[in-house]
């Protein structure tokens, strides 16, 4: 196959994609936001016609012939480079890396913004996050925080994700710079903005902010706490705050969001996943207890939901400088595109690095590691001392409603029990919206300025919940027929 930029060689560039190719790639791109798109096939069985689906054989076409060489994509969001397979990017990537040629990565956001990155960075000297206490010992952090969260379900055993997000902020903390930090709710605030500034103006002025707050909790780490082997083995300077400020990133990312689907995934077809894989057998040849059981379920339920949801959907890579790789030569200004989800999902017996669903080192990053360690041990708490449960209407976390019988393990759910809920939704937010009415309607707001304004708020939002109450009743009405 010749493309636009000739017969490759020893020295070629990259190939550019034909036209055709390049819109179909970025329609791809583009239907990531509107994940319903593909209702229909789903509904009907037609594997072949999904997002899914389509985007598999598309990238199938533009692996054919390229001998894993990257491909140059021109999409609306911007021109990349995109290896063929998972492998490839990674070999690619950690080639580039290994050249020092990477500038610093940013995330790919579904409608094409681009935001920053929790900086991956080293400390000066040896250390081994592995150093960091025994499984049993982490195990207790675990369990001493999180009774504040599961004791906070709400009435039908379900847990509340404001709830959830913010415990395990607070259990990050403590994890990794001890029980002073472990309430320092500005502390994470500090670090998520530093991240999101990456590679940007305002970076160094949020890393030096991050670094004072830091300093107090560093000047004498506390025993147990991640921090303090890094502190111990790194010789100081800045790069022991930003790698600090890194892992408490990476644990808030394995905790929060991840860990929740590995429940919901326990609660919903846990039990399936289970019986498809089987009780894992040690050397002996005997079977686990079933805490042991458990442990295994919810390690699994964990790694599933970082392959499926990864923290980092889609990562670009800035080429600062040419290096040769796969027989071609990538130019400085080229950008590499690491999207997971168009790349296909992860092959049997193909290892896993935990970097590359939390962290953008190509070259591997050992607190990724440790804050998938994490992930697991509050998985493993949760699930051992409170059952999780799913509401009654339950689907597979990849599997649109509707759909819910597509997958192994799942339970079919017609379309109109989720027209029933959607009534009942209505209800409230009518119900709501009466209530920030008769609020608005007391005289106590007359007396000031401030008050009438506070007035002005309440009848707006009221206004906005009698609009989504009729929205969702029509929606409702859909569903139902």
């Amino acid at each position: 196959m010749t493309h636009a930029d000739g017969p490759a060689t020893a020295a070629a560039r990259p190939e550019t994609a034909w036209p055709l190719e390049n819109l179909l790639f970025s329609a791809a791109l583009v239907a990531r936001r509107m994940p319903w798109a593909d209702l229909p096939a789903r509904t009907l069985g037609l594997d072949a016609l999904t997002l899914d689906g389509l985007t598999d054989r598309l990238m199938a076409h533009l692996r054919s012939g390229r001998d894993g060489r990257p491909v140059r994509l021109r999409t609306p969001f911007g021109t990349f480079l995109v290896p063929p397979t998972r492998a490839d990017a990674q070999s690619l990537l950690a080639r580039a890396d290994d050249a020092g040629a990477l500038g610093t990565p940013c995330g790919l956001a579904a409608d094409g913004r681009r935001y920053g990155l929790s900086p991956h960075v080293v400390p000066a000297g040896a250390w081994e996050v592995p150093a960091h206490g025994g499984a049993g010992a982490l195990g207790t952090l675990v369990a001493e925080q999180l009774p504040a969260v599961t004791g906070a379900r709400r009435e039908d055993g379900t847990l509340d994700r404001d709830r959830w997000q913010a415990g395990m902020l607070r259990l990050s903390r403590r994890v990794v710079l001890g029980a002073e930090a472990a309430e320092d709710t500005l502390l994470s605030e500090m670090v998520s903005a530093a991240a999101a500034a990456a590679g940007g103006r305002a970076y160094e002025g949020r890393a030096a902010a991050l670094r004072r707050r830091m300093a107090p909790y560093l000047a004498d780490p506390e025993p147990g706490c991640l921090a303090g082997p890094m502190a111990s083995g790194a010789q100081g300077g800045p790069e022991l705050y930003l790698a600090v400020a890194h892992a408490l990133a990476l644990v808030s990312a394995a905790t929060g969001v991840p860990a929740l689907k590995a429940l919901t995934l326990l609660g919903a077809n846990g039990d399936a996943d289970a019986d498809a894989s089987g009780t894992r057998a040690d050397a002996t040849g005997n079977a686990p207890s079933a805490g042991e059981a458990i442990g295994q379920a919810a390690d699994r339920a964990l790694d599933r939901a970082l392959e499926q949801h990864p923290v980092l959907t889609a990562v670009v890579y800035p080429v600062r400088a040419p290096f040769g790789a796969q027989g071609v030569v990538i130019g400085a200004g080229e950008e590499i595109l690491y999207d997971p989800a168009l790349l296909g999902r992860r092959v049997a017996g193909e290892r896993t690095d935990p970097a590359w669903a939390l962290c953008g080192n190509p070259s591997g990053c050992a607190v990724a590691g440790f804050a998938v360690r994490v992930g697991r041990e509050v998985v493993r708490a949760v699930a051992g001392a409170v059952p999780p449960v799913v509401p009654r209407a339950r689907f597979a976390v990849d599997c649109p409603p509707g759909t819910a019988g597509s997958r192994a393990g799942a339970v079919a759910t017609p379309l109109s029990a989720f027209g029933a809920r959607g009534r009942a939704g209505a209800e409230r937010l009518d119900r709501h919206a009466e209530a920030l009415c008769a609020c608005a309607a007391d005289a106590g707001w007359n007396g000031s300025e401030a008050g009438e304004r506070f007035r002005m708020v309440l009848l707006a939002h009221a206004d906005r919940c009698a609009r989504a109450a009729a929205d969702v009743r029509s929606a409702a009405r859909w569903l139902a027929d």
